[in-house]
């Protein structure tokens, strides 16, 4: 596989999810297989090195430089086919550990958190003396080998040492340390050992709960795939050619990407600023949808646009206003006599409310609009529940009334259609039951979520409740409106380890409130812009699905290319 056939399928799949570090395991897999470099027939055939490799370390023993290594089984069940002039054989049975000893001096302390796992080098590791070392600091390293982490969370951690270190290193005994005599290159080591194939066989031989790890007995049994020594050479000369060209394709995606996101943001952006003014406001709409299908290319780009469109439409922009509508001014008047002395949640009488302050107003309203508070709208409270503690089995054994938690309302999607338990009348008498169509807005856990509900049902006093004057159609504007000003609510809240907007704080959050007739117009177009959101997030994850899948072909079919020759014919 060269670089321009890598190039060419990077293009097919490149806005697939996780593509480049997907073709990075893929050029090792390739290269651990002999199928990223072609075979020459005069090289060395790995059996002829594997005898060189023996033979290196009978001397090394015979000079008192490792100890004799034990025999090891054959790899008699290959867990794949290798070229012919390559060989299956144990991991040990190439390399060597250079012992362990308790460092009697300065040190150069080496463990997982010195490396750098995308460099393959060790980065930071710490001089230490004696009284400093840990009990972990014991393997023996000299330059030219490699460190490998035994251990799950680490398993990438894998360094050549390319360098000679001043004191001399020795690392943590969390590491398996080899070295391969020059005629296992410590490059080839490292794509080996950080190869799918190799992270599975060490995954599958781990023991332990809280943090497995291979013992060295185990590891020494790892299969391992040897090429010759020339093809050794080919193979990391050629992953460091693929690895650098996804280096490049990598940072080329991620500058796309970011200017992708800068161009939404400022498209969304410029229609929600105070100075756009309404002359303006077209032109910049028009320029925003025109542009958004070109940048909007992941379902984590649709969130901010539902966010501009509630924004939008909170502020006016969403549909056009009608001179002809009966002012909200009128319409407050009109149900001020179904608000006056009304009750909250707990049944207490609602306190008066001071009069508005519009210099808090966040921004200017449409003619026509004013600004409101929950409780001059419609029936306003937190919920109850009284009993203590509140999960006793008394309130719900036969219950029928549904209840409703936090995460009810946050899950909710906006329609609140699950339920936590169920109260008998014994819970019931404690609680109370909110009507459906109530708007639930959260002031603990999940702040200010919000969500309808699509049933009676009650809910403690984590959860605030609002029924709208009858005069209004349903709670949908108001519930769009919470989710505008979420993130306002949430600067209110007081910083404690578990933050709460007290009901008195949503109280006093102000509404702008359009004429009915606009805020039904407004509901129409928003819930048709929503569905519309809808659609194009499903489409943009089912073509992220679709470009996986055709990376997952494309790979399998270099992987088995005989295979797949062999299915299209048929």
């Amino acid at each position: 596989m060269n670089a321009e056939r890598l190039l060419a399928l990077y293009e097919k799949v490149a806005e697939a999810p996780d593509v480049v570090p997907r073709l990075r395991r893929f050029v090792l897999d390739l290269a651990v297989r002999g199928k990223l470099v072609p075979q020459e027939p005069g090289d060395e055939p790995a059996s002829e090195l594997l005898k060189r490799i023996a033979a290196e370390k009978a001397r090394l023993v015979k000079a008192g430089e490792i100890r004799k290594p034990k025999a090891l089984p054959t790899v008699d069940d290959q867990p794949f086919a290798l070229p012919p002039n390559w060989q299956w054989v144990r991991i040990r049975e190439v390399t060597s550990d250079r012992g362990q000893r308790v460092p009697d001096g300065d040190f150069t302390y080496i463990d997982v958190t010195a490396i750098n796992k995308e460099a393959g080098v060790v980065a930071e590791p710490n001089v230490l003396t004696k009284d400093e070392a840990p009990s972990r600091a014991r393997k023996v390293a000299a330059r030219g080998d490699v460190l490998y982490s035994c251990v799950r969370p680490y398993l990438l951690n894998v360094a050549v040492l390319d360098q000679e270190f001043d004191p001399a290193p020795i690392a943590s005994t969390a590491f398996a340390v080899l070295n391969g005599h020059d005629l296992v290159l410590p490059w080839y080591l490292w794509i080996a050992l950080r190869s799918p194939f190799m992270i599975e066989c060490v995954e599958e031989n781990q023991r332990g709960q809280a943090y497995p790890a291979i013992n060295d007995k185990d590891f020494a049994l790892l299969p391992f795939p040897l090429p010759p020594l020339a093809e050794q050479r080919r193979i990391v000369a050629k992953v460091d050619e693929l690895m650098a060209l996804l280096d490049r394709l990598e940072a080329a995606r991620t500058a796309r990407e970011v200017t992708r996101d800068r161009l939404t943001v400022a498209s969304l952006a410029r229609l929600t600023e105070p100075e756009v003014g309404a002359a303006d406001f077209p032109a910049n709409a028009r320029f925003a949808l025109a542009t958004l299908p070109a940048h909007t290319t992941r379902p984590d780009q649709i969130k901010p646009l539902r966010q501009t469109i509630l924004n939008l439409a909170v502020r006016g922009k969403l549909v056009k206003q009608d001179p002809t509508d009966e002012p909200a001014s009128e319409l407050l008047e009109r149900i001020a006599p179904q608000i006056e002395g009304q009750k909250g949640g707990r049944g207490r009488r609602a306190k008066p409310l001071p009069a508005l302050d519009l210099a808090d107003a966040p921004f200017e309203l449409p003619d026509g609009w004013v600004w409101a508070r929950f409780p001059e709208l419609g029936k306003f409270g937190r919920g109850k529940s009284k009993h203590r503690p509140r999960n006793d089995p008394a309130l719900y054994t036969d219950g029928t009334h549904l209840m409703i938690q936090t995460g009810d309302v946050a899950r909710s999607g906006g329609r609140i259609t699950t339920y936590t338990n169920k109260y008998n009348d014994v819970g019931l008498a404690q609680s109370m039951l909110w009507p459906k169509g109530t708007l639930c807005v959260t002031i603990a856990a999940n702040i200010a979520d919000s969500g309808i509900l699509s049933f009676d049902a009650c809910f403690p006093d984590s959860v605030v409740g609002f029924v709208p004057a009858s005069v209004f159609e349903n709670a949908r504007y108001f519930e769009y409106f919470v989710r505008t000003a979420k993130a306002n609510l949430l600067e209110f809240a007081p910083s404690t380890a578990q933050k709460n907007i007290n009901l008195e704080i949503l109280t006093s959050v102000l509404i702008p409130i359009p004429p009915l007739a606009e805020q039904h117009r407004i509901v129409t177009k928003v819930d048709a812009l929503m569905a519309l959101c809808d659609r194009l997030e499903t489409a943009l994850t089912t073509a992220d699905t679709t470009r996986a899948h055709l990376l997952e072909a494309l790979l399998h079919e270099a992987l088995e290319p005989a295979a797949s020759q062999r299915e299209a014919a048929e």
